[in-house]
C-alpha cells in the first residue's frame, strides 16, 4: 500500500508543480496581450504523462531475452518521473490585426481552470495523507 501511497502523492505533487508553471504561462500571456507579434504559449504535460503511465502497463504478451545489453528490447516502459512540463508557442491559434494570439478572455478562462486543478489535486493530497492517518491511528 505505501508503494502506491509514495507514486500517487508524486504524481499529485508533479501535477501541481506544472500547474503552478501552467499559472506563470498563463500570466506571461496576459502581461503581453497587446504587444505586436506576441505569440502566446501552452504547456505539455499530462499527455505526456499519460502517453509514460500507460506504457508501463503495455507489457508485450512475449518479452523478448537479451543475451547482450547491445540487443534492442521489445518492451521499453517511459519513466513517469522523467516527464517535465513543456512550454510550446501556439502558432495554430487566429492572431489579431497587430499578429498578436493571445485572448485574454480565454486566458482568464484558464487561469480559473488552472486555479480550481490546483486546489482539486491540494484536496487530493491532503486526502490521501488523512486515510494514512486514520490506518496509523486505528
Amino acid at each position: 500500500m505505501l508503494n502506491g501511497f509514495s507514486k500517487t502523492i508524486d504524481l499529485i505533487h508533479r501535477s501541481m508543480d506544472a500547474e503552478s508553471v501552467r499559472r506563470d504561462v498563463i500570466a506571461n500571456n496576459l502581461a503581453n496581450a497587446e504587444v505586436p507579434n506576441f505569440k502566446r504559449s501552452e504547456l505539455n504535460f499530462e499527455s505526456a504523462l499519460k502517453q509514460a503511465l500507460e506504457s508501463e502497463e503495455r507489457k508485450p504478451v512475449i518479452e523478448l531475452l537479451r543475451t547482450d545489453p547491445r540487443h534492442i528490447s521489445n518492451y521499453m516502459p517511459l519513466d513517469y518521473r522523467d516527464v517535465r512540463p513543456r512550454r510550446v508557442l501556439d502558432y495554430l491559434t487566429q492572431s489579431k490585426a497587430n499578429g498578436n494570439n493571445v485572448d485574454p478572455e480565454q486566458e482568464f478562462n484558464l487561469l480559473v481552470q488552472n486555479q480550481m486543478r490546483y486546489m482539486l489535486m491540494a484536496q487530493s493530497a491532503n486526502y490521501e495523507f488523512e486515510q494514512i492517518s486514520n490506518v496509523l491511528r486505528g
